[in-house]
């Protein structure tokens, strides 16, 4: 029987079921808030980061949402030092090069508020003397830490990164509504149904 969870990862837990590290202090896994056999995630996010995970059994779905080449949207909620202008944002939507690539185009917002998060543990690193901004960021690609490298390229570190949503058709999305941080909930029938017929238009 095919499972589609989602999950509200913390900060500081690896997305895996073990930690496979030989230091002898553990960290926190998959494992320690989902008790369901056989599931595995659907891309990653990196142990520093936090937010909306999706975990199936289904191994066609996993490829058809990781997979960079069906160009799949995830949108991420981003606190960077200091405070960006229209040209730095440009660059981030029209892609920069990170390393021996040149990113895809991306949706790019400034916030005008701080987004309604619960907090961090522990805190970002505050300095008085620079200021924060949070930004909206939607990619259709999913490379090894690439929205932090991204930030940093045009000089604005990434402080705190949240994915907060991920696509499932043109006009829906799955999202962490409902989900406090740490828990999990299985898809319901209506997001399943979109999701199989994501899998049916390939």
């Amino acid at each position: 029987m095919d499972r589609y969870i989602l999950f509200y990862k913390p900060y500081g837990v690896l997305c895996q079921f073990t930690d496979n590290s030989n230091d002898t202090n553990k960290r926190s896994t998959l494992k320690d808030f989902i008790a369901v056999p056989s599931v595995y995630p659907v891309g990653r996010l990196d142990l520093d980061s936090e937010g909306l995970l999706l975990l199936t059994n289904n191994g066609k779905l996993q490829h058809r949402l990781a997979h960079r080449q069906f160009a799949h949207p995830r949108t991420y909620l981003v606190q960077v030092e200091k405070i960006p202008d229209q040209s730095a944002l440009d660059r981030l939507r029209k892609g920069i090069k990170i390393e021996d690539y040149y990113t895809r185009q991306a949706q790019v917002q400034k916030l005008t508020a701080e987004p309604n998060l619960p907090p961090r543990n522990p805190p970002i690193r505050y300095r008085k003397t620079v200021p924060t901004c949070w930004l909206s960021i939607t990619l259709t690609e999913g490379r090894n830490r690439q929205v932090r490298k991204m930030t940093a390229a045009i000089g604005f570190p990434t402080l705190r990164l949240v994915r907060v949503a991920i696509a499932i058709t043109k006009d829906k999305q799955l999202s962490l509504e409902g989900l406090k941080l740490g828990d999990w909930r299985d898809l319901t029938t209506s997001e399943i149904s979109s999701l199989k017929n994501l899998m049916r238009s390939n």
